[in-house]
């Protein structure tokens, strides 16, 4: 094999070498930031074949175009050395991109539990607080710097391998000997053909005839994390936007809309037990403050288990409410938690409700409450069009959107505008107005949990973590605490309702496809004076919400989603999303669904047992998967009118 063609060969064992890097470092931070123990089971290596499998298929597609140039230049005896640099610097930019794919998936991973896909895309719109984010979160710079580092040695090394392959045009283009030499056109012939088919096969990923490669492939056992970490970032981004770009403007079609509008019927006629029908009624005039709490996971709160609560202040608020222990957020992104529990729809795998060029009206809590006379104000920490928020909120129900441009620029900390102790000041000054002038609604989203965390200066809340992401934690619940200590001395307290969830919960476990704990959140009922202190244990999700307080406000009838009152219909199942996943529970099964491939799985999830019970109970797989889809379903036709 002459120098042209080793040059490819060298490209792509230094790929592959500097891929496989990248994956090691991910496992390693992984393993670092994970809560719990990562059981490798003796399996990792087959895992790190899985990633060469993959790393195979990004190196052939980028190197297609190099081998093709090299070919010609090879069979056509070219000998302008311009020629060759231009399949070389394809070669360097098209890897040194992958790279960069590779160090953004680190973070993104251990975040989203999810390898880096079309999802990222949500972000280019708020590029600005995307860089912020970047450039003020300590971990994100430095895979920044790690990305350079990288690429700027790839360059270098890339440039000595061209140097030294092709020293021989060199040599022509300086006077010298110009000793090139080319193999016979028969042989450069065969090996071009040996070499084109050996590249198709490694774009593909497999021999077999039937299908290439897929996702799914990189899944060989029941470890969540062994079955991701094989998978190449630019391998999964690419696939992910091939299949948005199939799916765009396209409605998903997970059931047939007969049968989803069966489940939806059934679901709203179920009668709840009498332990729950309290038939609780708030006066006329109730005012409604919903904290929508960023990332409080129930694994962070009393709820799963007191003696590791990082937040005191929420388990005293919950002890003197009505606080459901199973409570589900609808997605795993802040617009899911938004959306669902203000306009009572859930989730659609990893479409973006938000952000559609016509925003749909939603005949949400916000307008029904400002139908009804109330003032409707929604508060954030940060720039106002963060995920279209302005756009949407506007168009559907509220009369104030506050966010950071609305804040003196003093009190902006960070990426995320105002600490979320500033943000309850600025809502209690809007309550002591609006309260002035008849009964209003609050929805307020808070942000300090959400890297890069910084937690304020000059304020007297005592800390017990020396980790900084429990430090947050506790400082958000502080801020919480001090808001409602402060919000119990107005006169407007004691005829308000407080409801406290996230918005999504964090990726603390990973014993599924899909982290639980990022959509297993508290949701609290807070009234004092006319709710009683109560656990509860039957299923709840965010998009029962706005029906439930619609009931205690006396207007059941209200058209709100498709979400029910929890107090007055108990749920058979609770359903919620994760970008690919649609999961699925009852008091102790889950049922998950895998959108890329249409496979379901069947588990324990409260003994957190990863038996797969599908076979053996079909039934059960066929019943859950069939309310959990087509509630989906629904929700998509119900908006599409």
């Amino acid at each position: 094999m002459n120098r042209r063609f080793t040059y490819i060969l060298w490209a792509y064992l230094i790929g592959i070498a500097i891929f496989t890097v990248f994956r090691l470092i991910e496992t390693a931070v992984f393993v670092g930031m994970s809560a719990q123990a990562v059981d490798f089971e003796g399996l990792y290596p087959k895992a790190l074949f899985m990633g060469w499998r993959f790393d195979t298929v990004v190196c052939c597609y980028f190197l297609t175009l190099p081998l093709l140039m090299m070919a010609i230049g090879e069979i056509a005896r070219i000998r302008s050395r311009g020629y060759y640099l231009v399949a070389h610097y394809f070669t360097v930019i098209l890897f040194i991109i992958g790279f960069f794919a590779c160090a953004a998936d680190i973070p993104y991973f251990c975040y989203f539990y999810s390898r880096l896909d079309v999802v990222a895309l949500s972000w280019v719109d708020s590029f600005g607080v995307m860089m912020s984010m970047i450039f003020t979160e300590p971990a994100y710079v430095i895979y920044l710097v790690a990305f350079i580092a990288v690429a700027v040695g790839y360059w270098f090394l890339m440039r000595w391998l061209f140097r030294r392959q092709f020293k021989d045009l060199q040599r022509d283009k300086d006077g010298g000997e110009g000793n090139i030499r080319f193999l016979p056109r028969s042989w450069a012939i065969v090996l071009t053909v040996v070499l084109a088919l050996a590249t198709f096969a490694g774009m593909r990923g497999r021999l077999v005839a039937k299908s290439p490669i897929r996702t799914g492939t990189a899944s060989f056992c029941t470890n969540p994390f062994l079955n991701q970490i094989g998978l190449n970032p630019v391998f999964t981004f690419i696939k992910s936007l091939e299949e948005a770009g199939k799916e765009r403007n396209k409605p998903v079609d997970l059931i047939d809309i007969d049968t989803a509008r069966s489940v939806l019927a059934e679901q709203q006629g179920a009668v709840g037990d009498s332990s729950i029908m309290s038939s609780m009624f708030l006066p006329k005039g109730t005012n409604v403050v919903i904290v929508l709490m960023e990332s409080m996971a129930a694994d962070k709160t009393g709820i799963a288990d007191p003696t590791k609560s990082l937040t005191p202040h929420l388990d005293s608020l919950m002890a003197a409410g009505m606080i459901y222990n199973w409570a589900w957020s609808a997605g795993i992104h802040t617009y899911n938690g938004i959306y669902s529990t203000l306009y009572s729809h859930p989730a659609i795998l990893s479409k973006h409700p938000m952000k559609q060029a016509n925003i749909p009206r939603l005949e949400g809590i916000p307008q029904i409450l400002a139908d009804a006379g109330y003032s409707t104000a929604y508060f954030m920490t940060h720039d106002e069009d963060v995920d279209n928020m302005r756009g949407f909120l506007y168009n559907n129900g509220f009369q104030h959107v506050v966010g950071q441009h609305s804040y003196p620029k003093n009190e902006v900390v960070g990426t995320w505008g105002i600490p979320d102790h500033t943000l309850f000041d600025h809502i209690l000054e809007h309550c002591d107005s609006a309260s002035a002038n008849g009964p209003f609604f609050v929805c307020a989203m808070t942000c300090s949990d959400h890297a890069p965390y910084i937690i304020p200066e000059g304020i007297d809340a005592s800390f017990h973590s020396d980790d900084l992401t429990k430090r947050i934690v506790e400082y958000a619940d502080w801020a919480i605490g001090r808001f409602m200590r402060q919000a119990s001395s107005r006169p407007w307290f004691e005829n308000t309702l407080f409801v406290f969830v996230a918005d999504h919960g964090a990726s603390f476990d990973h014993t599924y496809d899909m982290s639980l704990a990022y959509n297993h959140v508290p949701l609290l009922f807070y009234s004092p004076k006319h709710i009683t202190p109560q656990r509860i244990e039957h299923l709840a999700q965010q998009i029962d919400i706005a029906p439930t307080i619609l009931g205690m406000l006396g207007m059941k009838d209200s058209n709100c989603g498709i979400g029910v009152d929890l107090q007055r219909h108990k749920r058979r199942y609770a359903y919620f999303s994760a970008d690919k996943y649609i999961g699925i529970v009852d008091d102790s099964l889950l049922c998950l669904y895998r959108h890329n491939d249409r496979s379901t799985s069947l588990y324990r999830y409260r003994d957190a047992d990863t038996t797969d019970l599908a076979k053996q109970r079909p039934e059960t797989v066929a019943d859950m998967k069939r309310f959990g889809l087509g509630m989906t379903q629904i929700s998509q036709e119900i908006i599409g009118r």
